[in-house]
C-alpha cells in the first residue's frame, strides 16, 4: 500500500477542503481566518529573530541568510495546515477548485476569499504590533535593522515585479498545501509543506498574509513606511499575483489535469 496520495486523490482533497470551510458559519469561520493570519506572522517573527540577529553571518554571506528565513518560515503554514485554520493564499486554490466543479457558487467563493484575507489581517496584527513590536523586538539592533531593510525592499521596488513575486509566492504556497495533503503521516505533511514554502522565502516572492505581518510590524516600529505605500506598492500587486499564482497555477491546472470530465468521456 502506498504511502502517500495520488495527486487526484491530492486534488479531490483539496477541493473538498473548501467546500467543508464555505459551510462553515460565518463565526467559525472567521476564527479560523484570525488564527491563520497569526500562524503566518509567527512563522514570519521566527524567521526575522534568527536570520536578523545573524548580521556578521549575512555580510560574508547573503545567501545563507535567505535560506536560513527561508527554512524556519514554513513553520507557520505548517501549523495552519495541521490545526485547520484558513489562511487566504491557500483558499486562492481550495476554492478555485470546487467553483470549477460547480460545487461552489460564485458568491460563496468571493465571500470565502474576501472573510479570509480580512480576518488574516487581523490575526497578523496581533503579532505584529502586540506580541511583537509591542514588546521591543524590534527597537533593538541588529533586529531593527534587517527588518527595516526587508520591509523597505518589499515596498520600494516595481509594481509589476511585485505582482509578478506573487505569482510566485503563491504557486509555491499552494504547491506546499497540495504536497501536505499528499502524506499520510504527520512528518510526511510537515515535509511536504516545507519543500516549497522554504523556496518562495529564499527567492524572495511576496505573499500578501506574510506580508500583513512583516511591513506593519517595521512601521510599529518606526520605520519609514506609510500605510498607503505598503497598500499601493505591495499588498495590492502581491494579492492580485497571489490570486493567480493559487488560483490559476494550481487551481485551474489540477482541475483541469484531474477533475475535468470531457463531455462523451
Amino acid at each position: 500500500m502506498s504511502n502517500y496520495y495520488s495527486p487526484k486523490e491530492i486534488t479531490n482533497q483539496f477541493a473538498a477542503s473548501g467546500i467543508y470551510k464555505s459551510s462553515l458559519p460565518t463565526f467559525k469561520f472567521i476564527i479560523i481566518a484570525i488564527l491563520g493570519g497569526a500562524f503566518i506572522a509567527l512563522g514570519g517573527l521566527l524567521s526575522v529573530m534568527v536570520a536578523g540577529g545573524m548580521p556578521g553571518v549575512g555580510t560574508d554571506n547573503p545567501g545563507l541568510i535567505k535560506l536560513i528565513a527561508g527554512m524556519l518560515f514554513p513553520v507557520g503554514l505548517i501549523i495552519v495546515s495541521v490545526t485547520g485554520a484558513d489562511l487566504f493564499t491557500s483558499d486562492c486554490t481550495a476554492f478555485t477548485l470546487p467553483l470549477l466543479e460547480k460545487k461552489l457558487r460564485i458568491t460563496s467563493f468571493l465571500k470565502g476569499l474576501l472573510l479570509s484575507y480580512i480576518f488574516n489581517f487581523v490575526g497578523t496584527q496581533i503579532i505584529a504590533y502586540s506580541l511583537s513590536s509591542h514588546l521591543g523586538y524590534f527597537s533593538k539592533e541588529p533586529w531593527q535593522s534587517y527588518l527595516f531593510h526587508y520591509a523597505e525592499a518589499k515596498v520600494y521596488q516595481d509594481w509589476v515585479d511585485v505582482f509578478i513575486k506573487g505569482i510566485g509566492a503563491n504557486w509555491l504556497v499552494c504547491l506546499g498545501m497540495f504536497m501536505g495533503y499528499a502524506a499520510k503521516d504527520i512528518t510526511g505533511k510537515c515535509l511536504g509543506i516545507w519543500i516549497p514554502v522554504m523556496i518562495f522565502v529564499t527567492l524572495g516572492y511576496e505573499h500578501s498574509i506574510a506580508n500583513m505581518f512583516f511591513i506593519p510590524a517595521a512601521i510599529y516600529s518606526g520605520a519609514g513606511i506609510t500605510w498607503s505605500d505598503f497598500i499601493l506598492q505591495n499588498l495590492i500587486p502581491a494579492t492580485l499575483g497571489n490570486l493567480i499564482g493559487g488560483g490559476v497555477f494550481v487551481g485551474c491546472v489540477y482541475w483541469y489535469l484531474y477533475l475535468y470530465k470531457q463531455e462523451g468521456s
